[in-house]
């Protein structure tokens, strides 16, 4: 699979009242991990595709276990599900490697919409086709969110 993998520290202040990583905090962890795989895509002019701007239009999450802070860190796995002409849309889990049994356990799934960005002239612009080559590189399975299943068998 082309999905990257990242180890991501809790922070103590992630935790909410009720003693669990507050859903806040999983969107600073995506982040986080969105950050560390563009700083590893260059752009056509040899930058981060960052540098060139890169904009989050849409966030979808379906949080699937609580999380408890602890020292060691979580897996955030990273993929592109889809690519249009000036947006793409990256897939997310965040999981332990194991539960003990080998199998591992995922709190939260997440979908992002991402629109490349010409922040000289403050509107969004076509992706070049070596950034799309590099994020086709990254392409995998649409993430299994709780809405599409729903979707998928007629509800709403």
């Amino acid at each position: 699979m082309p999905r990257l993998h990242f180890p991501m520290a809790l922070r103590w202040s992630d935790m909410d009242a009720y003693r669990h990583v507050n859903n806040v905090a999983f969107l600073r962890l995506l982040e986080d991990a969105r950050v560390l795989a563009f700083h590893g895509h260059d752009s056509d002019d040899g930058g981060s595709m960052l540098d060139n701007g890169v904009l989050v239009v849409r966030h979808e999450i379906d949080y699937l276990a609580p999380l408890h802070w602890r020292p060691e860190p979580i897996r955030i796995d990273l993929w592109v599900t889809d690519i249009k002409g000036a947006s793409f849309d990256m897939g997310y889990e965040v999981l332990d490697d194991s539960d003990g049994d080998g199998a591992p356990v995922v709190y939260a799934r997440a979908e992002s919409t991402l629109v490349v960005y010409d922040l000289t002239q403050g509107r969004p612009r076509r992706l070049t086709d070596g950034e799309r080559a590099r994020l086709e590189r990254l392409r995998d399975a649409p993430v299994d969110l709780r809405r599409r299943r729903t979707q998928e068998r007629g509800g709403r």
